[in-house]
């Protein structure tokens, strides 16, 4: 299943390859003569600052992009019939697949916590008794029915389709990360009713896009720490908050009365 997965990426990845070599490279040299002359808030010590593209328009930039990402002509790499006119910046392509990232991210870092501290769901003898029994995701993708797979999967696709075709319906004038269930402005996501003015809802970007970032190295942290260790994350806290053995016998070393 994992190869399967891993498969379809690729197929998916290769059917957006450039058209022309020439005109990416090009644009890839244009991109790299942005100067460099913005200070930069995530790394004061840099000598040259941030890229120029990196202007502080967006929410939750801080000027960190040492290796110069937000001069890439990234679009390229996936839209080969973009014009540059009627669809999203450069800049607003690269924040789209942040968000969208940083959100999987956190969903993934609650998936990682929440299975060893509340319980999984029951199984039954279609599935097995103990398929959802696993709390160490790593191992439960070994252990679920692959149709459960296939309806993640599912979603998964469904969903990002639906963001591609926003994306080339929007063009320029998308904000990255907007999902619309429909085309008016009612349509919107908000099953709360939230209603927040201009500066409250920028506020509320910068603590998503933090809150995605955290996510992703916590993400990243969670899955290198559970496949060394093969425990879940409640094994693993539970054995680090315990007094270690030169703790539990360092009465041993002093006499009585001391």
């Amino acid at each position: 299943m994992k190869l399967a997965v891993f498969a379809s990426l690729l197929t998916s990845a290769a059917a957006f390859t450039p058209s022309s070599t020439k005109q990416a490279a090009a644009k890839t040299a244009s991109l790299n003569a942005v100067p460099y002359n913005r200070p930069s808030e995530a790394l004061p010590f840099s000598k040259n600052g941030c890229p120029a593209t990196l202007d502080g328009s967006l929410p939750g930039d801080a000027g960190f992009d040492p290796v110069g990402f937000s001069t890439t002509p990234i679009i390229g790499l996936f839209d080969r019939k973009s014009n540059g006119k009627d669809s999203m910046s450069e800049l607003n392509w690269l924040r789209e697949a942040e968000v969208t990232h940083g959100r999987i991210a956190q969903l993934a870092v609650v998936g990682f916590i929440w299975p060893a501290l509340f319980g999984t769901f029951p199984g039954n003898e279609w599935t097995g008794v103990d398929a959802y029994s696993y709390v160490n995701p790593l191992e439960a993708l070994d252990h679920v029915p692959g149709f459960a797979i296939s309806q993640i999967v599912g979603a998964m696709a469904w969903v990002e389709l639906k963001r591609v075709s926003l994306i080339k319906q929007q063009g320029a004038s998308r904000m990255p990360g907007d999902l619309l269930l429909g085309q008016g402005p009612g349509d919107r996501v908000n099953p709360f009713g939230l209603n927040y003015s201009p500066a409250e809802f920028y506020e509320k970007q910068v603590q998503e896009i933090k809150h995605g970032r955290l996510a992703m190295l916590g993400a990243f942290g969670l899955f290198c720490q559970a496949s060394n260790s093969g425990l879940d994350i409640k094994s693993q806290l539970g054995a680090a908050l315990q007094y270690p053995e030169w703790y539990a016998k360092v009465g041993y070393y002093f006499p009585d009365g001391i």
